[in-house]
């Protein structure tokens, strides 16, 4: 993020991070989330990044949507709770995160209702999904349909992110838009759920060789409102030891502008409200 310079000091977004409930330490729960997220949204989408804390009913959703210019809805270890989506229980084993679903499922529909940017990713593409009425696979490698999408644990950090498979984008759509240079690019692939059906009023943007889908927008959204399989917040910055991924600057970068644009909004409309209260 550049330094603002009085008196023409940006306005800058204020874009929330989705975090995950976790006890790391074995004793104290804690809230987090990766470093790369607070950088896909400070440095990629230009914006100023607060955490909101998995406390699911604690959470006053409207006040919080009212403030903010911007939802990124991170990836998680952790898988959505099956019921959710009214599907039967998970395997034993299978990580779940209780508290985030009680936050993020419901904040997803009123941020959608409140016109404020959302860009989910991995976890939160799922989540996407799920908190508008649709249902997903919960072991895409057991179906017989689809390609291996998991990530080899057994290899480096660096190269796990730099495998994948490409994607193609469908014409005239939001990721169309963002990115027309071509209709296929390579992405990461680290996932082992995806969507088995798509929620009402929400349109595919880009599937998988194996006809997967990759992202989603939805329709008649008052505002951006985009969500990824892959994990842009990876190498989308110019980097010779990860790589250079302009097509995830490109999409951090859209949705920085669409913070932006609310940013300048709800700036413009405080202002008048300050001068109408002097009058």
């Amino acid at each position: 993020m550049s330094t603002p310079n009085a008196p023409d000091t940006p306005c800058y977004p204020l874009i929330g991070i989705s975090a995950c409930s976790q006890h790391t330490d074995g004793e104290h729960p804690i809230f987090t989330f990766g470093e790369k997220y607070s950088r896909a949204v400070s440095e990629g989408a230009d914006g100023i990044p607060v955490a909101i804390p998995a406390l699911g009913t604690g959470l006053p959703l409207q006040q919080l949507v009212d403030r903010l210019d911007g939802i990124l809805l991170t990836g998680s270890p952790s898988n959505i709770e099956p019921h959710h989506y009214r599907d039967q229980g998970s395997e034993p084993g299978t990580a779940h995160d209780p508290k985030r679903d009680a936050t993020t499922l419901p904040l997803i529909r009123a941020a959608v209702a409140a016109g404020v940017p959302i860009l989910g990713i991995c976890r939160g593409f799922q989540e996407m999904n799920v908190a508008l009425g649709g249902t997903l696979y919960q072991k895409l490698h057991t179906t017989g349909r689809f390609r291996e999408h998991r990530e080899d644990k057994g290899t480096p950090l660096a190269e796990r992110y730099a495998t994948g498979h490409d994607i193609r984008i469908l014409p005239d759509g939001r990721l169309a838009r963002i990115w027309p240079q071509s209709d296929s690019v390579y992405v990461n692939s680290l996932h082992e759920q995806g969507i088995r059906d798509l929620a009402p009023g929400l349109r595919v943007e880009a599937v998988a060789e194996d006809n997967l889908v990759e992202a989603f927008s939805l329709i008649n959204a008052p505002a951006f409102t985009l969500a990824v399989q892959w994990h842009p917040e990876w190498q989308w910055h110019p980097c010779h030891d990860v790589g250079d991924f302009p097509f995830y600057r490109a999409l951090l970068g859209a949705f920085g502008e669409a913070c932006a644009k609310r940013a300048r909004a709800r700036q413009s409309s405080q202002e008048a409200k300050s001068v109408a209260s002097l009058q």
